[in-house]
């Protein structure tokens, strides 16, 4: 609309005294202007339109790798699927699992959101984006808060579980193969199975081939395993730095373009 500015206009109030007015009025805008406008808003949709495909494409394959990852990690740490859940990897591998489904479901809503311009796709994709964003987040503050409650928490599970070594063969092999891999023995010392096994210790604290262990490895189970997971968490932390800022990107983009279609169908209406 155009605003159009008259010249002032004098008129007399009901006391008699000569007052000044200036007319305003809205005029429409003219076909070749609401037409420049049109274009001008089609231009902005289409290139917000395309930026948010490539950042939810990237999105998308970037839970693609986590899925990846965690299917790699449930088949590579199936030896130890006997064990609580509290073990380090094994958490780390469902995590993985649902972050990366989540997250390829995620994606492929603001790739279609983006190619049909539908407002209710849009919106969707930003309210479920946003809430895993604030799940990841509160995630991650909990884990730096409350680590050393939730290490003692593990370790203690998995000192109940080790009572049902002798009885529980799934739990045997699991334990067997962690010690190996490892070369560790207990879960925060050795002395852990002195309890289980009346002063002994498992074959699998000691050297392979030995039929029966006294001094076993020194080194703790879970530590060991807590270091193996910190030791390849860097490259971890940057994946998950980039799917951060992709995550932002995408949120910013999908608003955008919510709005550039809502004032599209304005103008079309």
């Amino acid at each position: 609309m155009l605003v159009s500015y008259h010249p002032k206009e004098i008129y007399t109030d009901l006391q008699g005294e000569e007052k000044e007015e200036i007319g305003i009025k809205f005029l429409p805008l003219s076909p070749e202007r609401a037409s420049f406008r049109m274009s001008v808003s089609r231009t902005c949709l289409c290139c917000v339109k395309y930026l948010m495909f490539v950042f939810n494409l990237i999105f998308w394959l970037g839970g693609c790798g986590l899925f990846g990852v965690g299917v790699w990690l449930s088949f590579t740490q199936a030896e130890f699927s006997s064990l609580p859940l509290s073990f380090p990897s094994l958490s780390a591998a469902n995590l993985l699992l649902v972050a990366g489904g989540v997250t390829m479901v995620t994606g492929f809503l603001g790739c279609l959101g983006a190619l049909k311009e539908q407002r209710c796709l849009l919106m969707t994709f930003f309210v479920i984006l946003l809430l895993l964003v604030l799940t990841e987040v509160t995630l991650v503050l909990v884990i730096h808060v409350f680590h050393n409650t939730l290490d003692t928490k593990a370790q203690d599970e998995l000192k109940e579980a080790m009572k049902t070594y002798t009885s529980d063969e799934g739990l045997k092999k699991s334990w067997d193969n962690v010690q190996k891999m490892f070369k560790c023995c207990g879960v925060t010392n050795k002395t852990d199975w002195y309890g289980v096994l009346n002063g002994t210790l498992p074959s699998s604290c000691c050297s392979v081939g030995a039929h029966q262990c006294e001094d076993g490895w020194s080194e703790a189970c879970y530590q060991k395993a807590r270091n193996w997971l910190l030791d390849n968490i860097p490259s971890v932390l940057v994946f998950g730095v980039c799917i951060g800022i992709v995550q932002i990107l995408a949120l910013v983009f999908s608003l955008l373009m919510y709005c550039q279609i809502l004032r599209a169908e304005k103008y079309l209406d």
